[in-house]
């Protein structure tokens, strides 16, 4: 197993983050601290990829690989080949490319995101 190792002492705060991006019903803070980006992930009720995030990114399901932390809420993710998981409070989890995911109940989903932070909802260049 490979390590990571940390060469600096960093803090910054989601409050006020190096990029926040707003699509539907979604906000996306990243920071980057040392060699590493993270993403406070807040979505509504309501919110789904499908119909928020997938106009911006242009593709037809989410190709972002996840590994995150529910803070609250519900998220329900569906892969293309037709699983499914339900994330909620507590919860750590990894996402495979090639799926679709929505906001589970009336309370707001909150994720910290520790891989996809630097591309997630983020239009292609």
């Amino acid at each position: 197993m490979s390590q990571n190792v940390v060469t600096q002492l960093n803090v910054k705060s989601h409050n006020s983050p190096d990029e926040r991006r707003r699509p539907d019903k979604a906000e996306v803070d990243v920071v980057t601290v040392g060699d590493y980006t993270i993403g406070r992930f807040k979505f509504e009720p309501g919110w789904r990829w499908s119909e928020s995030v997938k106009p911006v990114v242009k593709t037809d399901s989410c190709q972002n690989s996840h590994v995150g932390f529910c803070v609250s809420g519900s998220l329900v993710v569906e892969t293309t080949e037709g699983n499914r998981i339900n994330i909620t409070q507590g919860d750590s989890y990894t996402i495979p490319p090639g799926h679709d995911a929505w906001v589970e109940g009336n309370e707001t989903f909150t994720g910290i995101e520790f891989l996809s932070a630097a591309t997630f909802a983020k239009a292609p260049e």
